[in-house]
């Protein structure tokens, strides 16, 4: 080949590139602090030698604390008091991540309730996306992808109850990496 050299493109690097655009002014908030059901959720982004990703991004959807998805538009802005159902926030330099919400409540009757996650980090040339199960629930066996999965394996989808809330760490790789979903396309 002769010419100058083609220039890598952005899902050909490396980046991280989720900084410098993504992140917005209280997208970690799906409520506010002081809602009366508010509850944080944080947790590490940690890759597959057990070390912090200090460049992730991640997003979460869910539904409100009876069990409805939000449907309305206008999830970006935030009003300060209006529960939005998606939020997004950066791990920090620890890989550290949080997000003020509620606990959803069902949206099946008889499974158990889950938040919905993507993670962005370096590396992955395409988004990553698991579940995240409220702890100490008696109906993880109603719920199909939890009972699909090995018994060993299904505590990578369970928070962990914390003084402040509740903690979820996704290993990306390794012992005891996160279990993540594939979707299949649907026939239109």
């Amino acid at each position: 080949m002769t010419g100058a050299p083609l220039a890598a493109t952005p899902g050909q690097t490396i980046g991280p590139f989720f900084g410098d655009a993504l992140p917005y002014d209280g997208g970690e908030h799906l409520v506010p602090s002081d809602h009366p059901d508010a509850v944080r959720l944080t947790g590490r982004v940690l890759d597959g030698d057990g070390e912090p990703v200090p460049d992730a991004l991640l997003e979460i959807w869910q539904a409100d604390g009876l069990g409805r998805l939000a449907r309305h538009p206008g999830s970006l802005r935030r009003d300060g008091h209006t529960f939005t159902g998606w939020g997004r926030a950066a791990t920090d330099g620890t890989g550290r991540y949080g997000f003020t919400t509620v606990p959803p409540g069902p949206t099946v009757e008889g499974r158990p309730p889950f938040i919905a996650m993507t993670v962005f980090a370096r590396g992955l040339l395409d988004r990553l996306f698991t579940r995240v199960y409220l702890p100490g629930r008696e109906d993880y066996a109603a719920d199909p992808l939890l009972a699909a999965l090995p018994e060993n394996r299904r505590h990578t989808l369970i928070a962990v109850p914390q003084d402040s809330g509740l903690c979820f760490d996704l290993r990306l790789q390794g012992e005891d990496e996160t279990v993540f979903l594939s979707y299949r396309e649907r026939s239109r």
